[in-house]
């Protein structure tokens, strides 16, 4: 198993190195975002352990760039940042896990086999079908060049069913996810919430992304 560490600082790269090659990992090293980028996209790698703090391009930018090149191998994060947005942003731009300075090295080797086990299925940072975009964490949904304001609601139901692309979802599925379990409204909220959802991302556009099968529930055009 072939693993990527980047880290900017010699001392900690080392023992990470030392310590993963240890565990039978084949490692290889990257001190800079750039290099980090440059090799994630040249070498296959089963996982990359990225710390946030580099001193060119922070970790968030390269796992960010990383996704946008078409990588997927698993990421874990490694940050002294402990915030809860930070934690958020991390998986938003394309991190498959996360773990805080300081940490045990055993809790990290766990993680990599669990990641690794997992492997590189696609996690795109941005979702996409055609020319309609939606980024979970600017929470920017965007039809060509031009930005499309939604309500908190909206932006959910869309980011629902851009993760299901070309699936036909039926209306009760999309109330579990979109809104939950609990809910004790009319199942017509999912058609109300779908028109306005045409009327912003479809209609002054000239679109029809969201289609109607008719007794079954809404599909999505992944085209």
């Amino acid at each position: 198993m072939r693993v990527l560490v980047v880290e900017d600082s010699p001392k900690t790269a080392s023992l990470l190195k030392r310590g993963l090659e240890e565990e039978g990992y084949a490692v290889d090293v990257a001190a800079s975002g750039k290099d980090a980028v440059w090799m994630a996209a040249e070498y296959p790698n089963d996982a990359i352990v990225l710390d946030v703090g580099l001193p060119d391009l922070d970790g968030f930018e390269v796992c960010r760039q990383i996704r946008e090149g078409g990588t997927w191998s698993p990421i874990l994060m490694l940050t002294a940042l402990d915030a809860v947005h930070d934690r958020v942003r991390g998986l938003d731009v394309g991190a498959d896990d996360y773990l805080t300075k300081p940490f045990a090295f055993t809790e990290l080797t766990a993680r990599l086999r669990a990641l690794i086990r997992r492997g590189a299925a696609e996690r795109p940072a941005v979702l996409a079908a055609g020319d309609l975009t939606l980024d979970p964490s600017t929470r920017v949904v965007r039809r060509g060049d031009i930005a499309i304001d939604l309500t908190a609601k909206e932006f959910s139901l869309l980011e629902f069913f851009l993760r299901h692309p070309g699936e036909v979802l039926t209306r009760m599925r999309l109330i579990e996810h979109v809104w939950d379990f609990a809910y004790d409204g009319g199942s017509n909220v999912v058609d109300v919430y779908v028109k306005y959802l045409r009327e912003k991302i479809d209609r002054p556009f000239g679109a029809n992304s969201i289609r109607t099968v008719r007794g079954a529930g809404y599909r999505l055009d992944a085209g």
